[in-house]
């Protein structure tokens, strides 16, 4: 099976401190992971590796490779037309008047609009429209994103996102801010896309977030890995509260696991 990506050894160092520290880890073609831990953890750092926006940490000593789909050496654009990417990041970084049409249209281009060296094709316009019907916001596509709802942006970018038909899309902390009825909405949405076929890494510190169609589980920590396997072995109280160094009650209803602090009360 192909690997999406690979890491060996990787590290990465700023200002003189390590973000992440010596990680081994292999996500597949196809594979379904959500990638848990504190803020703080390495996370964020993680999806820069995946983007390929940065690259591991030189060490003569120790030498590390990283892959990704397959390749030691990329181009950028390439990586991103198979790889597609939503963040809170991503979604701060469009002017508020852009149309969610031109949100969306600007995946296949990788940049923050549409402009006029970009030639959109009849078939980018009857894709943006079929991603835009699949995320349930077809009837936004003129309206500009400062009116849109959290939750609408979020289906703008994981549209934008899709586009390209990527072989991987990399949600980043994708639920933040939504409510739990939007939450669960999103999850829904998830498992529809897994079901589709779509391939998701999720990055996220909150245990509802992950869909109940994702099995696997990677569990960061001081920027290195603490734990990986099947998220029934790891989402239990000892290794969530030794993830988070506090004791944790861990509870699970539907597929859809949650957490507490051990001494809180669930109202």
């Amino acid at each position: 099976m192909e690997k999406a990506l690979e890491l060996r050894n990787v590290s990465i160092v700023r200002d003189g401190r390590y973000i992440l520290r010596s990680v081994d880890l292999d996500i597949f073609k196809g594979e379904n992971v959500a990638v848990i831990g504190p803020n703080g953890s390495g996370k964020t750092t993680l999806i820069k590796l995946l983007r390929g926006d940065i690259h591991p940490y030189y060490d003569e000593d120790s030498p590390a490779t990283m892959r990704i789909f397959g390749m030691e050496r990329w181009n950028l654009f390439d990586v991103r037309g198979r790889m597609g990417v939503v963040s809170m990041d991503l979604q701060n970084m469009f002017r508020s008047d852009t149309k969610v049409y031109e949100v969306i249209c600007s995946g296949f281009f990788n940049s923050l609009d549409v402009f006029r060296n970009h030639t959109v094709t009849d078939e980018m316009v009857s894709k943006v429209h079929s991603c835009a019907m699949m995320m349930g916001i077809d009837d936004l596509l003129t309206r500009d994103i400062e009116n849109l709802s959290l939750g609408e942006m979020r289906r703008a970018l994981i549209a934008r996102a899709m586009v390209t038909d990527p072989d991987l899309l990399v949600l980043d902390e994708p639920m933040t801010g939504l409510d739990i009825v939007m939450k669960s909405k999103f999850r829904a949405m998830f498992d529809i896309l897994i079901e589709k076929g779509v391939s998701i890494v999720m990055i996220t510190h909150e245990l509802t977030d992950i869909p109940a169609s994702v099995r696997r589980v990677v569990m960061i920590r001081d920027g290195e890995v603490f734990a990986d396997g099947d998220k029934d072995e790891l989402l239990t109280d000892g290794k969530i509260s030794d993830l988070y160094g506090e004791p944790i009650k861990v509870e699970c209803a539907n597929g859809i696991y949650r957490m507490h602090l051990a001494d809180d009360v669930i109202q």
